[in-house]
């Protein structure tokens, strides 16, 4: 995990086999925030399944395919490589 403070940005490293990467995320959400798994709304609301796809038949190299949504106050941007960064928006 590395840290931009100057600009609050959260750089993870996603394991790209797990076999549902929106609970990594979720989880990511829980430790930064500090908040139990109950107090955060479902991330598939967000996302639905979507970053499913990206990991289980990820695109070519060349496509540097990327998601980008919005999930309890954070700008999440998820790479195809794993990559993740982390933006609080409020």
């Amino acid at each position: 995990m590395t840290d931009d403070s100057e600009s609050q940005i959260i750089h993870r490293e996603l394991d790209t086999d797990v076999e549902n990467p929106g609970a990594e995320i979720a989880g990511i959400v829980q430790e930064i925030e500090g908040k139990e798994p109950t107090d955060l709304s479902t991330i598939y609301e967000c996302v639905d399944g979507v970053l499913d796809h990206v990991f289980s038949t990820p695109p070519s190299p060349r496509a540097q395919m990327q998601v980008e949504f919005t999930y309890e106050s954070y700008r999440i941007t998820v790479h195809q490589d794993g990559e993740a960064t982390f933006l609080k928006t409020d």
